[in-house]
């Protein structure tokens, strides 16, 4: 009995091992993928601060840090980035094109019906872009009739603008937030508008010639998208994010990627999802 017994417990724990191995190598999962080198991430391509890929094919900004530190922690020794536009984040996900998305992904219900997430891992504030030379702008409600106000295709921020504070300025819409900035600079429109961290790369871009206003009138909760129904990834992807915060990576490189802007770095905010 006890050489029997011996006997099953090693078949039992051989199964649990290669169950193990099994799950660890699947790559319909977050934590199979990146176990295989596999891991593919969506970030944004066009907002310096935050998530930029440069002329030389580098990737650089706070999202792109918060990706490659979460995939280090997934066991990933390399991760692949392919670009996430506002209006494809989602079908990234559902495609399986993308594994994450961690691109100034705001947490919504809507979403969340589609989607899952992990967050939020930044808490931003919806405000205004404007040229330095401009004084006209103090604040949405100061946008007045004649204004034309700028935002990204597939966005509800300057619909939002006008219908809580200026009914009488134009809205100008492109696919890009760099659209928005050239046209900003070229003085086609007058202001734009997006979440105050996104202008806050801008601005540091362009000390010289642009300015946040600072007074966000919204709260934007981002978190990093991932498919629904890998309830392992999106643990290990939460516990992945709280030691970037708790190491102090999580504020250094904010500090680093918009710090110059005279943005002011938040606090951490607590991951509830």
């Amino acid at each position: 009995m006890a050489l029997a017994s011996l006997r099953a417990l090693a078949l039992v724990c051989s199964a649990a091992l290669v169950l193990a191995s099994c799950s660890a190598g699947d790559d319909t999962t977050v934590v199979g993928k990146a176990s295989a080198n596999k891991l593919v991430v969506a970030v944004g391509y066009d907002q310096p601060g935050l998530g930029v890929r440069r002329l030389d094919g580098v990737f650089k900004g706070f999202d792109v840090d918060v990706a490659r530190y979460v995939a280090k922690e997934l066991g990933a020794e390399d991760v692949s980035f392919i670009e996430a536009t506002p209006s494809q984040r989602e079908q990234l996900l559902v495609d399986g094109k993308a594994d994450l998305v961690v691109s100034t992904y705001s947490i919504t219900e809507k979403r969340k019906e589609v989607i899952d997430f992990v967050g939020p891992y930044f808490v931003a504030g919806q405000d205004l872009l404007v040229r330095l030379s401009d004084p006209r702008i103090t604040g949405p409600e100061s946008l007045a009739a004649g204004m034309r106000l700028c935002s990204v295709d597939n966005t509800t921020s300057a619909q939002y603008v006008k219908d809580k504070f200026a009914q009488s300025v134009e809205l100008v819409n492109y696919p890009n937030f760099s659209d928005c900035v050239t046209a900003l600079l070229a003085e086609q429109v007058d202001a734009m508008t997006t979440d105050d961290v996104i202008l806050a790369g801008y601005a540091a871009q362009n000390p010289e010639l642009l300015r946040v206003v600072g007074k966000p009138f919204s709260k934007e909760e981002y978190g990093i998208g991932l498919r629904r129904g890998d309830a392992a990834g999106k643990a290990k992807v939460t516990a992945a994010v709280q030691q970037m915060i708790d190491s102090g990576e999580w504020r250094k490189s904010l500090q680093d990627n918009v710090g110059q802007s005279g943005y002011r770095i938040p606090d951490p905010p607590k991951i509830v999802s």
